[in-house]
């Protein structure tokens, strides 16, 4: 699954919720972690974050680290 990271401490992951495929937004500040949304599509998530200022995560890099800067 694939892992975008935005300003803010925005993450949007993609996962499997029960057996239907969905976005999960999460945003982190500090070391909380919060969940801001589940959305169905990408119009979805552009309800939360600017979508032009998404960025894929590295391969290599654990949730939450790298994360694009405001």
């Amino acid at each position: 699954m694939g892992i975008w990271l935005g300003p803010e401490g925005i993450e949007v992951e993609a996962i499997v919720r029960g057996d239907r495929p969905c976005l999960r937004v999460t945003r982190t500040i500090g070391r909380e972690r919060t969940l801001v949304a589940y959305c169905a599509d990408v119009t979805e998530v552009g309800e939360y974050v600017d979508l032009a200022e998404l960025v894929a995560a590295e391969p290599s890099e654990p949730s939450g680290a790298g994360r694009a800067q405001a």
